[in-house]
């Protein structure tokens, strides 16, 4: 397993996460610890939740904090705070309010004193920016939060918090977590560009186009209901012949179509980690074997050209 910084922290993450977005909802507490401690064996150290995965929201946070004992020492726990996590009228945003609730419940859950972590987990609009980033910097001060986050920022948000952090000398965020994949490249035009000049770290999420780019949906496939929002707007003629050509590159070299789009997204070097969910150990392994692939500038060029051709 390779290791990158944290952005420009001098923490060190596996360069393949684990996403624990399914333990808690699918994946039951004798499936985290074994997925816990398969990542372990293979050298990962990184794992991603939030407050609200999980059924009920929290329960992925619950499980961990079990799967977690006696691990602290080895392992960066990422969680995030933003979303509804009830019916009050302050259940959710990123305001002061919330985000010093939300993080001792995520505390409690998670059975722990700190969060290595800690995500904003997208913008809200109806909070001064100040007022969140001063909340985060008091969570860092007091011990409670390591390294703070942003997801699912655009551009000029980023830009916005990085420059007030820098203004009142506060935490400024080390990493913005992001969709990013083969198929999904937006964060290219603004977010990529910033992060490369703010040394700003970038966590690709959903690398795999919800399994797409494992090969794993073909032409006129039937998607089940939990993944149809999400990968149907993908399911076009123009993506089937794009996989069969990305698959014919990875295999011509002895890897696979999934191994390709993690490799691919760690040739970037502003990405530190990519968050790869995991519904059982063989695929944590599979994820793991991934990161060995190290493309050539040769190959990330010829890989470009297919994506853009």
């Amino acid at each position: 397993m390779r290791y990158r910084y944290l952005g420009d922290s001098g923490t060190q993450v596996s360069v393949v996460g684990v996403g624990c977005n399914r333990i808690g909802r699918t994946v039951d507490l004798a499936g985290a610890k074994q997925i816990v401690r398969r990542a372990l064996d293979e050298g990962i150290n990184f794992f991603d939740t939030a407050n609200i995965y999980g059924d009920p929201p929290g329960n992925s946070e619950t499980l961990l904090g079990d799967a977690f004992a006696g691990l602290w020492d080895r392992i960066v726990v990422a969680t995030k705070v933003r979303s509804k996590m009830g019916d009050g009228v302050n259940d959710s945003g990123a305001s002061r309010y919330h985000i010093m609730r939300g993080v001792e419940a995520s505390l409690r859950r998670l059975k722990t004193d700190h969060i290595d972590l800690y995500y904003i987990h997208e913008w809200d609009a109806h909070t001064p920016l100040e007022e969140t980033l001063r909340a985060l910097e008091d969570l860092a001060r007091g011990g409670k939060v390591r390294y703070i986050g942003a997801s699912n920022f655009t551009g000029w948000q980023l830009a916005r918090a990085q420059a007030i952090a820098e203004l009142r000398g506060w935490n400024a965020f080390v990493v913005s977590q992001e969709e990013y994949h083969m198929l999904q490249r937006d964060l290219e035009r603004e977010v990529l560009p910033y992060a490369r000049y703010a040394k700003l770290g970038i966590v690709p999420y959903f690398p795999l186009a919800g399994g797409l780019l494992t090969g794993k949906y073909k032409r006129d496939d039937a998607i089940s209901p939990t993944r149809a929002n999400y990968v149907a707007p993908f399911l076009t003629d123009k993506n089937f012949e794009l996989l069969d050509r990305l698959a014919q590159f990875a295999a011509a070299r002895e890897h696979s179509l999934g191994e390709l789009a993690i490799a691919w997204l760690l040739a970037e070097p502003q990405v530190c980690s990519v968050i790869s969910g995991a519904t059982n150990a063989d695929q944590i392994f599979a994820n793991a074997q991934a990161s060995d692939w190290i493309l050539s500038a040769e190959e990330i060029k010829e890989t470009r050209a297919i994506l853009e051709a």
